[in-house]
């Protein structure tokens, strides 16, 4: 059996991201975006983080790659072409959230992830930061 994988032309993906769901979401973009993506996780669960690797890589959000890991936390360095990046006019709480719910489900703690743009080296970090003494019941 071969694998096929489907692709949708760029700009419809960019009509939804970049213009429509801002006019939608309006002044509670970040917000609603940030617990988008972490309903998106509960969907699509990662039991790792070679998983949320792979599946930002699925997903066309770009190369995601670990660059530190903590007792309660890990630092993530998002890059892409900056084509499709966009880091200018692009927020990233949607990955973000998805990668707090991913890691609180796997780690089993209260998780947030906060990013930080990085405009002139085309490239996103995400603060991941674990709660150690906040347990979540699964």
């Amino acid at each position: 059996m071969s694998s096929v994988q489907k692709t949708f032309p760029l700009f419809g993906y960019e009509l939804i991201r970049d213009y429509l769901l801002p006019s939608i979401l309006g002044k509670h973009e970040n917000d609603i975006l940030y617990w988008a993506g972490k309903d998106l996780a509960r969907k699509f669960p990662c039991t790792d983080i070679p998983l949320i690797i792979s599946f930002f890589k699925d997903a066309g959000w770009g190369d995601l790659a670990l660059e530190k890991e903590m007792k309660d936390g890990f630092v993530f360095r998002l890059t892409n072409d900056p084509e499709l990046l966009k880091i200018k006019e692009r927020n990233f709480r949607l990955e973000a959230g998805f990668i707090a719910e991913q890691i609180q489900n796997f780690k089993g703690f209260l998780t947030e992830c906060f990013e930080e743009k990085k405009e002139h080296q085309e490239q996103v970090i995400f603060t991941v930061k674990m709660d150690l003494k906040e347990k979540i019941e699964q």
